[in-house]
């Protein structure tokens, strides 16, 4: 065990690369296999809801539990969870090609989302006690552009995969990749004592982890079975219970798993509003455009991934400039600016779509730039706002509020986009079916255009107009929100100096 010594330059940049890799690979699970869904239905078939939960299950498991991996890397040290967390994400990954139904493929992906979070959780916490000042900034900045990229390319990568070898190679490539990062693991990351002392808050772990779980899968089948479903209220009033629950726990636990009084400072509150953004401004895009791309315009897998580079590129290079500009410029006010550029990409989007014009990288780039900026900000801010003994719990919380934010993004805005569809379709033919109306509309919110307009026949001319104003309006209401998002991480983050922890000085001031 590490002890006085502490490691070389170089041996920090290996373990830099190590979490680099795992920040690579867990979020390219997460959009890679949403080019894969049509290739998968070929070839085991499926519901709509399975398949669906082949993307939702894995976002439903990574929110849920990461914050207990955070909690659990102070406690056991970041080496032990992230071996163990690759090793569960590995073992869940080769799996996946072998079973014979889509409804294992669920099942596997909630596994492997477990075990994703866990390693990811470990290797961002880890990095802390590692680099300092500036040096912090960079590595972490490093980090959040390699997440970006597993994100952003993922599309790109597994549409590649798909048309060359067939679907399963895109999780039996990841399992390979799960490997590797193992194995560098294993070799770059010393062992280390956890930084909390005591034993994990089970209390507090299960009823968070039971009402984010509940939150997250109420909100993910809402625009599947409809508000009113018993399952989606059932599912959303057990969260609230357990939440309250939660919060009473750890006000009188000894040793809580998630501090209170963090939220006292505004500071900390923004990096969580900071982490919930690119959900809502970014994620939905790159969960959604695929499915309009392929379902709606006609494009193959591939040249569907060949057309989110222009949304995802930008974060090869923004990241470090916002990194580097960090000498000169407020953190929080980077960021703000970044997402004023974001609403206008986002308006910008919306009216080239409209004008059924293809051009569509510039507007897709200006949002790439625009979200990049917080991007390779936000981990470095989300470490360096509290005490390095909560390091584990504030990454937990960060990395918690960032993932489970993207299954509710996407859930909301998918909603949102059926329930346009289904008004302007119950308004053009007052006659057809309720149920035929509301289920054309959810299919064609998902892209699936050919398979709604079987439910309405005589009306595909007229559903994919509904689909193009509903996209539109979508479009202009994220817009809303990055300009709302911006005014408040202004306020939060923009107006004090940035606190960088060191090595000597805790980075958190008690409100």
């Amino acid at each position: 065990m590490q002890t006085a010594d502490s490691p070389t330059p170089g041996h920090r940049w290996l373990h830099l690369l190590s979490a680099c890799l795992t920040a690579l690979l867990i979020p390219l699970c997460f959009t890679g296999p949403a080019v894969v869904l049509p290739a998968l239905s070929h070839a085991l078939g499926g519901t709509p809801v399975e398949l669906n939960w082949v993307l939702n299950g894995y976002i439903l498991a990574y929110g849920s539990v990461i914050m207990v991996s955070g909690s659990l890397t102070d406690i056991y040290g970041p080496r032990r969870v992230w071996l163990l967390g690759l090793v569960w994400f590995c073992a869940a990954t080769f799996v996946i090609p072998f079973v014979p139904t889509t409804g294992w493929i669920d099942f596997l992906r909630l596994m492997q989302g477990m075990g994703g979070a866990a390693a990811f959780a470990a290797a961002m916490s880890s990095l802390a006690p590692l680099f300092h000042g500036v040096a912090r900034t960079r590595a972490f900045s490093l980090l959040g552009t390699t997440f970006g990229i597993g994100l952003s390319f993922g599309p790109l990568i597994s549409g590649w995969i798909v048309d060359t070898s067939g679907w399963e190679w895109v999780f039996l490539a990841t399992g390979l990749v799960g490997v590797l990062g193992l194995v560098m693991v294993a070799v770059s990351v010393r062992p280390t004592a956890g930084r909390a002392q005591g034993r994990l808050d089970w209390p507090g772990a299960i009823s968070f982890t039971g009402a984010l779980g509940l939150f997250t899968y109420g909100m993910l089948l809402a625009p599947e079975a409809g508000w009113t479903d018993s399952h989606v209220l059932g599912a959303l009033i057990l969260s609230v219970i357990l939440s309250i629950v939660f919060v009473q726990v750890e006000r009188r636990v000894a040793q809580p798993m998630l501090d209170l009084s963090l939220f006292r400072d505004a500071r900390f509150v923004g990096v969580q509003v900071l982490a919930a953004s690119p959900a809502f401004l970014f994620i939905v895009l790159i969960a959604m455009l695929p499915g309009r791309f392929i379902g709606i315009d006609g494009y193959s897998a591939l040249e569907a991934g060949q057309m989110m580079i222009g949304l995802a590129a930008p974060l090869l290079i923004v990241p470090f400039l916002a990194a580097m500009l960090t000498r000169w410029f407020n953190p929080g006010v980077l960021s703000a600016a970044g997402l004023l550029a974001v609403a206008a990409g986002l308006v910008w989007l919306a009216g080239v779509m409209a004008t059924g014009a293809t051009s569509l990288w510039l507007p897709m780039s200006l949002i790439g730039v625009g979200i990049g900026v917080p991007w390779g900000l936000m981990d470095a801010m989300a470490v360096s706002v509290v005490d390095k003994r909560n390091v584990g719990m504030a990454t937990g919380i960060f990395n918690t509020v960032r993932v489970s934010a993207d299954g509710v993004a996407i859930a909301m805005v998918s909603a949102l986009l059926a329930l346009l569809i289904q008004t302007a379709m119950t308004s053009a033919i007052p006659d057809a079916s309720r149920i035929d109306v509301l289920m054309a509309a959810n299919r064609a919110a998902l892209g699936q255009l050919s398979e709604a307009a079987a439910l309405l026949p005589g009306a595909g001319r007229l559903l994919q107009q509904s689909y193009d104003n509903a996209f539109a309006h979508v479009l202009y209401a994220l817009a809303g929100i990055a300009l709302l998002t911006a005014f408040a991480i202004y306020a939060l983050l923009g107006r004090r100096p940035p606190v960088v922890a060191t090595a000597d000085t805790p980075a958190h001031t008690p409100a």
